[in-house]
């Protein structure tokens, strides 16, 4: 694994750096030996996003950071709208003129900033554009193949975007691993692909024809080569979110028969914007997925905003009422909703 430096310049503590909270937690493809943010400078970045200490300094500047001795620097935030913000393309540049080759996830794509592009070349380094679509070459397009898999498919979604639902699907498969059952993950998301994932694409930088296509094509492969118990589909957005709503390409084209729906208790709108609309309730989410053809087997929460009689006062509710497990993945892991699981294989 190569060293990188993430970049999230303040913002480290907020939804917008969830692309450095999960490469935070783990990375199977980057080691991870520092985080370049000056409102936590001299903090530990794991115990700024959750309280455990990581051993992942925080620096002032990315020259701070170069004692760390990097090779990478990875734009950790992803932005509404995947704009780069102003102020950080010059942390970008800098990290460039320290020999630094940089990876983005925005949708700002640094090969379309000349003067970062001619910086790069001057000092031998590279710029890569993760969210860049496809060639039309490499593109896959639904063939209905699926239908005959036989392998359980699980969708992890969401009632919002940024609920955690890519660590959800990490921490499930992770828990079925632990039980002996062999479960798969299929990234949707950029920082899916940071973190070591093995199958699947980016769903918002794909070509809307292709994405029933693509989406299929991953979970075909991913059968056919590791043969798998079970696969997990990390989720993006949400069925209703009008922002991006997404979601029905997972219960539809990847066939997703069962999903486990990730929800903040706390959490009244829509990317918390007041003007995007109120998030419906639960058990209305439960019921388009029902209409859609899917069932949810389990409900995981997202604790923002609550302390810890709050959540626990939250997870018995929703288990009262709903009658299935509800997972506390971030306190707990997902070792709850195990036996469903091998339920579900043959």
């Amino acid at each position: 694994m190569q060293k990188a430096i993430l970049l999230t310049a303040g913002l480290l503590d907020t939804p917008d750096a969830k692309t450095a909270h999960g490469l935070i937690r783990e990375s199977e493809r980057f080691e991870i030996v520092g985080v370049v943010d000056g409102k936590h400078a001299g903090k530990d970045a794991g115990e700024v996003l959750d309280g455990i200490f990581r051993n992942i300094p925080i620096f002032a500047g990315v020259e701070d950071a170069m004692s760390a001795a990097p090779a990478y620097c990875i734009v950790g935030v992803a932005t509404t709208g995947g704009k780069f913000p102003g102020f950080m393309l010059k942390m970008v540049e800098t990290a460039v003129q320290n020999k630094l080759s940089v990876i983005n996830g925005l949708h700002d794509y640094l090969s379309e900033h000349k003067d970062i592009v001619d910086l790069a070349a001057e000092n031998g380094v590279e710029l890569h554009d993760i969210r860049k679509p496809k060639s039309f070459r490499d593109l896959h397009f639904w063939t209905g193949e699926i239908l005959q898999l036989k392998t359980p498919v699980v969708a992890v979604m969401g009632t919002d975007c940024a609920l955690g639902k890519r660590t959800a699907t990490r921490l499930l498969v992770k828990a079925c691993w632990e039980a002996g059952l062999q479960a798969q993950m299929i990234y949707t998301g950029q920082t899916g692909w940071l973190q070591g994932g093995q199958y699947g694409f980016i769903f918002d930088s794909t070509l809307n024809d292709f994405v029933s296509g693509e989406l299929e094509h991953a979970i075909l492969t991913c059968a056919r080569e590791t043969n798998p118990d079970i696969i997990f589909i990390e989720g993006q957005s949400a069925l209703r979110n009008p922002s991006g709503p997404c979601g029905a390409e997972f219960l539809l084209s990847g066939m997703a028969k069962q999903v486990i729906l990730v929800h903040s208790p706390t959490r009244e709108y829509f990317d918390m914007e007041p003007h995007f609309g109120k998030i419906p309730t639960v058990e209305s989410e439960i019921e388009l997925i029902r209409l859609y053809g899917s069932q949810v087997i389990g409900l995981a929460l997202n604790t923002e905003n609550c302390d810890e009689e709050t959540y626990r006062s939250f997870q018995k509710k929703y288990e009262t009422e709903l009658g299935i497990p509800v997972l506390l993945p971030i306190q707990e892991g997902c070792e709850g909703i195990v036996p469903v699981m091998k339920a579900m294989v043959p």
